[in-house]
């Protein structure tokens, strides 16, 4: 089912007119971690993306929030200080489309709100906070996207300011994900007030370190005898562990397959378990001046980098890993990766893309009681009322997605209550994990599932509220749409009803075949919602069997 819901949105934007982007096309994307805020752009060249313009700003937003459950007020001015000037590149470098995305800090604030509030004043941007597994997904498509031999089995790791993300792939397609309260501004907060760190916070801050790391145990089994595993690191702690480690004796410059010594050392952008756990030791007994001396660490990261660099070790110990490569890959180039997907079906990516999207939709359908063989139909009808009603409606090209994923998610409610039951539908969409769709398509998702009994959409609704005033007449319009393809499927004992739509200056006329069982139980259904077709669009709905 999956592979003809992919070929059926490709089929579908090549016959609605959607336009691949072109050479001016321009994305940018945006990561505001709990340690720094990091901004790329790039231009969309032959299908591919060119990096045209990088920036990155060490704001601390996690600092104090891991102490007090608040974002302090000199945190939030100087991160608005880095997007203003984000902004100012994003407007000089001409960008068409930016997506913002906010990771552990502001998970965990409990004044988030305030400074997306702030920062939407100041720069009209719409931050969207992602969770610890949605950053995982977005980091493994930034580098999968990027790694040449991402067909390997891949082990990701990501120590950022507030989380760490562990993420098991093969094929380019993720196994089995965590996210762990392992940041290196959250453990330096917590565990290490002074410096250099005592034994006794180091020994907390291991055992914490530890105990995390059973939950990911749990989760991801890296052990597959015959199949060699790749270790990817992101990140600013990845990258400082790997200028740093040249500081090093000779002793413990050792490959990774072999564990010998040798007089010539890896590649600058491998380090071994070896060597993490060496450095780890050295930089917790220097003081920050020392540290801040050391190649690739600096003023800013030597003031977390005993945390970041315990976790590496313990991990790659504990994992019974020989080491890692580092990656500049990173959350941002996952969300560039996906706009790419989103908006070109000649990109490589795209049908993957799509693919793994759709799966998801399907996963959560599942989880939530809803039978796919009762789903398909609706969604089927529901696309193609979309391709034939495309003069009438005229929605943007990525709602037959959004229109799609709501037909099949539109009963997920039923798994609390029968009753009422598009109120809970709109509840789980909209909080669900679901791949490849931001919050805010979430919320068109589950806004187009909410209206399928008596209740019509009201700007006030709280399923409206979640939305801005230029995506109501879409949602209005898709939910007519979703009705009518839940009024084609009504008798789900017989075989599925057949239709055609003819768009007419003042009418839509939908003809009927009926099936073995007869469609009389549709027509009436369909002639139903015939007064609220003609209040959305303006025109009179005539169904009639042939």
């Amino acid at each position: 089912m999956v592979w003809c819901l992919v070929y059926d949105l490709v089929v579908a934007r090549a016959r609605t007119g959607a336009d691949p982007p072109t050479m001016s096309t321009t994305f940018a994307a945006i990561d505001i971690g709990s340690n720094s805020c990091r901004l790329k752009i790039a231009r969309v060249v032959v299908h591919h993306l060119k990096t045209i313009h990088e920036d990155r700003e060490v704001t601390r937003l996690g600092a104090s929030v891991f102490q007090s459950g608040l974002i302090s007020p000199e945190a939030m001015a100087v991160t608005l200080k880095a997007l203003k000037r984000f902004q100012r590149a994003v407007q000089q470098h001409g960008v068409d489309q930016i997506r913002v995305v906010a990771t552990a800090a502001m998970r965990d604030a409990r004044n988030a709100e305030a400074f997306l509030t702030w920062a939407k004043a100041e720069t009209g941007w719409q931050i969207e906070i992602i969770s610890g597994l949605e950053e995982a997904r977005l980091i493994h498509r930034g580098v999968v996207f990027n790694e040449p031999k991402a067909d390997r089995r891949l082990l990701l790791i990501d120590v950022g300011g507030g989380s760490c993300e562990i993420t098991l792939s093969q094929h380019r397609r993720i196994q089995s994900t965590i996210s762990l309260p392992l940041g290196a501004v959250r453990l330096t907060q917590e565990f290490l007030p002074t410096d250099p760190p005592d034994q006794e916070a180091l020994t907390r801050m291991q055992q914490f370190i530890t105990r995390e790391l059973r939950r990911a145990h749990a989760r991801i089994s890296v052990a597959h005898p015959g199949s060699p595993l790749t270790v990817i690191a992101t990140s600013g702690t990845a990258a400082a562990l790997a200028e740093a480690h040249h500081i090093l004796p000779d002793k413990f410059r050792r490959t990774a397959e072999t564990g010998k010594s040798r007089s010539v050392s890896l590649s600058a952008d491998h380090v071994t378990t070896a060597q993490v756990r060496q450095l780890a030791r050295r930089l917790r007994k220097m003081t920050l001046p020392e540290r801040i001396a050391v190649p690739g660490i600096g003023l800013r990261r030597a003031e977390i980098i005993v945390a970041g660099a315990w976790v590496y070790s313990t991990l790659l110990e504990s994992f019974h890993l020989t080491g890692f490569r580092y990656s500049q890959m990173g959350v941002r180039d996952g969300i560039l990766a996906q706009m790419l997907a989103e908006h070109d079906e000649r990109a490589l990516s795209h049908e993957q893309f799509e693919q793994e999207r759709w799966e998801s939709v399907q996963a959560t359908a599942i989880r939530f009681g809803v039978n796919l063989r009762h789903a398909e139909p609706v969604r089927a009808h529901a696309v193609q009322l979309f391709d034939q009603l495309a003069t009438l409606h005229k929605l943007p090209t990525e709602y037959r997605t959004w229109l799609a994923a709501a037909a099949v998610l539109c009963e997920t409610g039923k798994f609390l209550n029968h009753q009422g039951h598009h109120r809970h539908s709109q509840y789980i969409i909209a909080a669900s994990e679901i791949y490849g769709f931001s919050q805010h398509q979430r919320t068109l998702v589950s806004a187009i599932a909410r209206y399928l009994g008596k209740s019509r959409p009201q700007p006030d609704d709280r399923a409206m509220r979640n939305l801005t005033a230029q995506d109501h007449q879409p949602v209005c319009r898709a939910v007519v749409l979703l009705r009518l393809a839940i009024a084609l499927n009504q008798d789900r004992a017989s075989d599925v009803v057949r239709f055609s739509a003819r768009v007419f200056p003042r009418r839509v006329l939908l003809e009927l075949e009926p099936g073995r069982t007869g469609a009389e139980l549709e027509l009436w259904s369909l002639r139903k919602e015939a007064a609220y077709f003609r209040e959305v669009f303006g025109r009179e709905l005539l169904v009639t069997l042939v």
